[in-house]
């Protein structure tokens, strides 16, 4: 059964996921319809952009998707799946895909947008969100790092901001996402169906010019409320230890909040993630890509700390999470403070060399 429905009217390909009761997390079935569709369009001159939106149990928007299916991460990490490995190159292979796309890709992110959610939407050149969005990275919470080209578009982000959306999953809502350029306008979610059908409803009019008219409906107003100038002087500190102890030292309620989530969260891939933000700022996105695709590898299979199964970082953070739902994770090392670089440096090692790398022909 597939999970997208795709159409295509008056030269725009449309594309719905439909896969709500999983609020359209994607599965490997679904990267591979989209990567094919998005190729077939890419060649048929007769298609001249691209809409992506998502679906709820009661039709198009409210949802448009909430990540990768990671409780299949569970399952193939603890079965040593070979599918596992394919999900995430196929995957990474799909995010530069729509990040290079020759043909104008718009995404109508309406409602809950993480993880992949944010890979394949962050390389469209019009991003709408709504008030209903709920857009976060909040992968240091299941034992992992922000992947999808998170290293690339995360560490653009203004400032540090990128830093702290990263280490911390920070949840932001509607206009919020305005404010570090993970969106380019704002439309109440009630306008979004007549935004959509405007894309298609007037054939005479040619595509770029019902775009134009799209983009001039968006409200670009931000909300800066949550976007302390903290952030900046904490979290551009050279180590994850040193904006711990900085927050530790605040007098801010802000800083006691955020130091209480970083407490949460996975202290190695807090070190991980952290190194993969500074490197991924001076890397192009293939590059990026490629590095993430290493780091994914040692998250389920960490062979120098000899941990791999139900033993991961990973498996572990989402067994917590999402299967036993007990939200006590046993990470491993347990505080921040022993985490080591000996740890950490070796899930930057590629176990492949660089013409055997899964993403090799990424340019």
């Amino acid at each position: 059964m597939s999970h997208i429905i795709t159409d295509v009217i008056a030269g725009v390909g449309l594309i719905t996921l439909d896969r709500p009761a999983a609020l359209n997390a994607l599965n490997l079935d679904m990267i591979r319809d989209l990567t094919k569709t998005l190729i077939d369009w890419r060649d048929d001159s007769a298609i001249e952009a691209v809409a992506v939106r998502g679906s709820n149990k009661h039709g198009p928007f409210g949802a448009f998707c909430a990540g990768g299916d990671i409780r299949f991460f569970h399952t193939a990490g603890v079965a040593n799946d070979p599918d596992l490995e394919a999900f995430f190159t196929e995957e990474y292979q799909l995010n530069y895909l729509i990040f290079n796309y020759p043909k104008p890709y718009l995404a109508f992110m309406d409602g809950i947008v993480m993880g992949g959610g944010m890979g394949i939407s962050q390389g469209a050149v019009l991003r709408i969100v709504t008030e209903r969005t709920k857009m976060a990275m909040p992968e240091t919470n299941i034992g992992l790092f922000p992947d999808v080209g998170g290293g690339y578009f995360l560490s653009r982000c203004p400032g540090s901001s990128g830093e702290y959306l990263a280490l911390t999953g920070k949840l932001l809502v509607g206009a919020d996402a305005l404010d570090v350029d993970l969106a380019d306008g704002l439309a109440d979610s009630d306008d979004m169906a007549d935004l959509w059908d405007g894309l298609t409803n007037n054939p005479m009019m040619s595509v770029t010019a019902r775009i134009g008219r799209l983009q001039s409906r968006l409200k670009r107003g931000t909300s800066s409320d949550w976007l302390t100038p903290d952030i900046n002087s904490i979290f551009c500190l050279d180590s994850v230890n040193d904006i711990m102890q900085a927050l530790a030292e605040s007098d801010s309620q802000w800083a006691a909040d955020t130091l209480a989530v970083l407490q949460k969260r996975s202290p190695l891939m807090l070190h991980v993630t952290f190194k993969q933000l500074r490197l991924g700022r001076s890397m192009s996105l293939a590059d990026d890509l490629r590095m993430e695709r290493t780091l994914v590898r040692h998250c389920f299979q960490t062979d120098h700390l000899q941990r791999s199964g139900t033993t991961s970082e990973t498996v572990e953070g989402i067994r917590a999470l999402a299967i036993d739902k007990d939200h006590s994770p046993a990470w491993n090392p347990a505080r921040i403070e022993e985490v080591t670089s000996a740890m950490v440096d070796p899930f930057f090692e590629s176990p492949w060399s660089a013409e055997h790398h899964p993403l090799k022909d990424l340019v």
